[in-house]
């Protein structure tokens, strides 16, 4: 092997960075997977070589966020979106209504997406003049609800969950796309999670859920086999052709998270690299500002404004020319947005953090 490759200072939102040592692997098999001749990707998904990949990759989502017995892991395709439409075509019987907690631009899409399948209802809904600054305070859940949704982080507006709310036995469902894995969770606690792969855990392509047993037997069956629980879930996630080559490198990731202590580690990075971020921020309210109530913010997303868009134009100029990319906020909001996932380095957060000083020093 060759020395590692200059590698770009990535806050990207998603795909994000993924570990070196993940891709490293990758390259080393590309064209010859354990001694095959053939690549991962040229195997068949019924073939022993291929399986073995899929079936680590699985046992390695339930040993890092400890999954229980009674919970399914199913890989599939299609991402979030996809699961805003699943969710309630096998959860939301006909007259029942679901509700949802809507904090930001993908939880109002997933609302949205399940009023087409049946009734839902906002039990929650922080939207201001266009904008979420905030998780909710109250909820107004129906205890007779069939789930209750949420997203666990918001990556266009910075905000995060902090906790999970109590929905007694209605089940609680959680987007984790852009959180899942960067702390520990009860996953007793949830009937359902979902997250694309594409911000903590491996690249686009793959879509995770963790699923109780329990309501996929109860899933609907009136609903096109393809868009059954039941259907991956009775055949280990090979139903179809799955998406191999994403899942080989979901397995890649995973087993780097876990050899670096999983995710307690990286939920103390993820503390250790934001805290970095905020502190400056609130330290110089009159340059930076933050637009996310404090106990609300991301520990994933970190949104800001300076003074100007002139001023931000420049640093992201800067930026560029350090090798850094990802920091312009997305088109819906503006600003600027640092993506902080698991394996975004801390050197390269107190390299930004520098930036960010200077610019103040410069131009405040």
């Amino acid at each position: 092997m060759t020395d590692s490759p200059r590698r770009a200072i990535n806050f990207n939102a998603g795909p994000a960075a993924l570990p070196l040592e993940a891709l490293e692997r990758a390259q080393r098999e590309l064209c010859d997977f354990a001694g095959t001749g053939m690549s991962i990707m040229e195997h068949s998904h019924r073939g022993k070589a291929y399986e073995a990949v899929h079936h680590e990759a699985m046992d390695l989502i339930r040993r890092v966020l400890g999954v229980p017995d009674d919970y399914d892991v199913l890989l599939l395709q299609g991402g979030a979106r996809q699961q805003f439409a699943m969710v309630p075509m096998n959860l939301l019987s006909p007259g029942a209504s679901a509700d949802y907690l809507v904090t930001g631009t993908w939880a109002k899409q997933a609302l949205a997406e399940a009023r087409l399948i049946g009734t839902a209802r906002a039990a929650a809904n922080t939207e201001h003049d266009g904008r979420f600054t905030r998780i909710p305070d109250t909820l107004d859940l129906d205890p007779s609800a069939a789930y209750v949704h949420l997203t666990s982080n918001n990556t266009l507006f910075g905000t995060q969950w902090a906790s999970y709310p109590d929905t007694g036995a209605v089940p609680l469902v959680a987007d984790m796309t852009s959180d899942l894995a960067s702390r520990p969770i009860d996953v007793s606690r949830f009937g359902l999670i979902y997250a694309g792969a594409q911000k903590n855990v491996g690249p686009a392509g793959v879509t995770v859920v963790i699923v109780q047993k329990s309501l996929v037997e109860a899933g609907r069956d009136d609903i096109p086999e393809v868009f059954r629980y039941r259907s991956f879930a009775k055949t280990d996630s090979l139903w179809n052709t799955p998406p191999c080559f994403a899942i080989y490198m979901l397995r890649n990731t995973l087993a780097v998270l876990e050899a670096r202590g999983g995710v307690e580690a990286m939920a103390a990075a993820a503390e250790r690299k934001s805290s970095r971020l905020y502190a400056l921020i609130d330290a110089h309210p009159d340059f930076f500002r933050c637009p996310v109530e404090p106990a609300s913010r991301s520990r994933m997303n970190v949104v800001w404004r300076l003074p100007t868009e002139e001023l931000e134009q420049r640093f992201l100029a800067e930026a560029s020319a350090r090798s850094m990319v990802g920091l312009k906020g997305h088109r819906s909001v503006g600003g600027l947005r640092a993506s902080l996932y698991d394996f975004v380095e801390e050197a390269w957060v107190d390299a930004l953090a520098e930036l960010m000083d200077e610019l103040r020093r410069a131009h405040g």
